[in-house]
C-alpha cells in the first residue's frame, strides 16, 4: 500500500450536498452515454490561462510520480504525489509550487485530514491533503513563496496509505489539469516528476518545454545529482528530439553546462558552453530512430544508452 497511497472521495468542506447531487447527475449522465469516460487532456487555453507556473512540491531534485488517475479519484484532475523507486515519499517536506498566502485546515479523520491551501497571484488556488504536519497551525495563513515549506507528507483524514494529494484550480475554483516543471499530467496518466523546487540559487526559471518550444512534450528526464537536470522532448508533428540541460546551481551566474543529443547512424550534436540558465535546446530529426541524448553540469555529465526508438 505504501507506493500505491490514493485518496478517498474527498469532501470539500461546506459543500457535502452539492457534491452529492453533482455525483448523482453525473451518474445519470454517464449511464445516458453507455458509461464511458471521456479522456480529458490539458490544452494550450487551459494553460495559457494561467499566469502562475507551477514547480514540484518537493525538496530539490527529488523524483516522485505524479499520477493523475481515473476511476473514483475526487476531485477529478487531482493528482496524488507517490513513492518512485526506493525513496518513499512520507515524511517529505512539502513546498507551495508557486507564491501565495497560504491557509491551514484540519478536517481530523476524514476529507482532506491536514491540509493547506494557496492563493496565488492570479486568482488561482492549489491545494496540499492528508499532511502529517503544517508549519502553521489550523485557522492561521501566512505568505510564502515558490518553495516554502507548509508541512510534510502523511496519511491524514481520507486516505488509504502515505501521499500527497495536489489540486491545482482556476480563479473560478474549478480543478484543471495540472502542468508541474513544464510537465502536463493530464487525467489518466502517471508521470515520475524530478523537482527544481527549493534548488540552490533560488531555482532555474526556465523549464525544458519552454526552452524547446511549442510542439514538445517531454518523455524523460535525468538528474544530474543536485546540480541539474537533463530533459528529453519530443515533437509528434514533425518527428523532432530535443535535448535540454537546466541547471540548478548557479542559477543566472555563467558556468559550464551542456546538452547533447545522437540518432542511430548519425553523429553527436552539442550545445556546450558557460550558460546562466541552460544548455540547448539541441534538436534532431528521429521518427522510429534510437537516440542517445545527454547533458552536464559543471563536472557532473550523464549520457543516456540507445533508447526511445519508437
Amino acid at each position: 500500500m505504501r507506493n500505491s497511497g490514493r485518496s478517498r472521495w474527498l469532501r470539500v468542506p461546506g459543500t457535502r450536498r452539492a457534491r452529492r447531487l453533482v455525483i448523482l447527475i453525473s451518474a445519470l449522465v454517464l449511464a445516458a452515454a453507455g458509461a464511458a469516460i471521456p479522456t480529458v487532456v490539458s490544452n494550450a487555453q487551459d494553460v495559457s490561462i494561467q499566469a502562475v507556473t507551477h514547480k514540484s512540491p518537493f525538496n530539490c531534485n527529488k523524483t516522485f510520480y505524479a499520477n493523475n488517475w481515473s476511476g473514483g479519484h475526487n476531485p477529478s484532475n487531482s493528482i496524488d504525489w507517490q513513492t518512485y523507486g526506493s525513496d518513499a515519499i512520507n515524511g517529505e517536506n512539502v513546498r507551495a509550487t508557486a507564491g501565495g498566502t497560504a491557509y491551514f485546515y484540519n478536517e481530523g479523520s476524514t476529507s482532506y485530514g491536514r491540509w493547506v491551501k494557496v492563493v496565488h497571484s492570479d486568482g488561482s488556488s492549489t491545494r496540499y491533503a492528508h499532511l502529517a504536519t503544517q508549519v502553521k497551525a489550523p485557522g492561521s495563513s501566512m505568505s510564502v513563496s515558490q518553495g516554502t515549506i507548509i508541512g510534510t507528507v502523511g496519511s491524514t483524514g481520507g486516505s488509504t496509505a502515505p501521499h500527497l494529494h495536489y489540486e491545482q484550480r482556476n480563479s473560478s475554483g474549478t480543478v484543471r489539469s495540472p502542468v508541474v516543471e513544464g510537465i502536463s499530467v493530464p487525467l489518466g496518466t502517471k508521470k515520475a516528476v524530478t523537482s527544481s523546487n527549493g534548488c540552490s540559487g533560488g531555482g532555474n526559471p526556465y523549464t525544458a518545454g519552454e526552452v524547446c518550444g511549442s510542439g514538445y512534450s517531454q518523455i524523460n528526464q535525468h538528474a544530474l545529482g543536485t546540480v541539474g537536470a537533463v530533459f528529453l522532448l519530443y515533437n509528434s508533428s514533425n518527428g523532432y528530439n530535443c535535448v535540454v540541460t537546466l541547471k540548478y546551481t548557479s542559477v543566472g551566474n555563467p558556468s559550464a553546462v551542456s546538452a547533447s543529443l545522437q540518432v542511430e547512424g548519425g553523429t553527436v550534436t552539442k550545445d556546450s558552453g558557460s550558460f546562466s540558465y541552460y544548455a540547448g535546446p539541441v534538436k534532431k530529426s528521429a521518427p522510429n530512430t534510437c537516440v542517445k541524448w545527454g547533458g552536464s553540469v559543471g563536472s557532473t555529465t550523464w549520457t543516456s544508452a540507445w533508447s526511445h526508438c519508437g
